[in-house]
């Protein structure tokens, strides 16, 4: 008799989930290698044409805005996130923890279509960041938030954030606080110890929150298609229009296909990144 009779219970859903995912990821490819016939929704023959048509500019200045996008998107959320869960690890009071823990966790609890919406009403011409600040005299006249960059980044960075905040903690929980005590006891200061011991320890926790960072931030569709209004191009954005709006199911699907590939090369570097500081830090 088996020592574990639910195993295979328990396992099964997890196959199930691992075979639907291997054929959408294999459809995709099959697509994207098939000819798009105008008026049909059926793919042609053989092709690599959807590939060469990507090099076409306004599919590079989409690639370029969604490396943009998950860059500053991963460096201001760690400029954020980073306080944030050095706080709540070091803080003394439960009850400040905990409403640090709630306060950064809070965008998960809402949907992304409501939490873009938000943003809109607080980014617009007449909303509310830029009703505070005519009213306090910072600005004569309101800001362009919508439908730019800096809209979408500030949106991208409240939907990463949450993330971020929870693997930067789990990082920085780990660090043995007797390693910044011997500093002090050495003679360094509170910011002396930080900046060469807890910081640098912390570097594989934040390279790994990093590529969080950007894979989530690759992948939005929400958020810059409703805040960019279509001024700032993405891959995901395109592969809505390509698919949805022209009905060239083949072309929407190379450009996920590159995408997805693209992303994993990132990720990769990261990983090896991550791989090499671990092994410096070992020695």
């Amino acid at each position: 008799m088996s020592k574990r009779p639910f195993l295979r219970w328990f396992a099964s859903p997890s196959i199930l989930i691992a075979f639907g995912i291997a054929a959408s990821f294999l459809a995709i490819v099959q697509y994207s290698f098939r000819a798009h016939i105008p008026g049909s929704l059926d793919p042609g023959g053989l092709t690599l044409d959807n590939f060469t048509t990507l090099l076409k500019a306004v599919y590079g200045q989409a690639f370029l805005n969604t490396v943009l996008l998950c860059l500053w998107t991963a460096l201001f959320t760690l400029l954020i996130g980073y306080p944030l869960a050095y706080a709540m690890i070091r803080a003394r009071s439960a009850r400040l923890r905990s409403a640090i823990l709630l306060i950064s966790l809070t965008p998960l609890f809402l949907g992304e279509i409501v939490r873009t919406y938000s943003w809109m009403i607080v980014l617009g011409n007449r909303g509310f960041l830029n009703s505070l600040l005519l009213q306090t005299g910072l600005i004569d006249r309101p800001l362009n938030l919508m439908f730019t960059m800096t809209g979408v980044v500030i949106a991208l960075v409240h939907f990463t954030l949450p993330i971020v905040v929870v693997m930067l903690a789990a990082a920085l929980s780990h660090i043995d606080r007797n390693l910044e005590r011997a500093a002090r006891s050495l003679g360094a200061g509170r910011i002396r110890s930080f900046l060469t011991v807890t910081l640098p320890l912390s570097v594989p926790g934040i390279f790994a929150a990093a590529s969080t960072a950007f894979a989530w931030t690759f992948s939005a569709f929400a958020t810059p298609q409703m805040i960019g209004g279509g001024q700032v191009q993405t891959i995901s954005t395109l592969v809505y229009q390509v698919g949805f709006a022209s009905f060239n199911f083949p072309l929407a699907a190379s450009l996920s296909l590159v995408g997805l590939l693209f992303t994993l090369a990132v990720l990769a570097l990261f990983n090896a990144g991550i791989g090499r500081l671990e092994r410096i830090g070992a020695h």
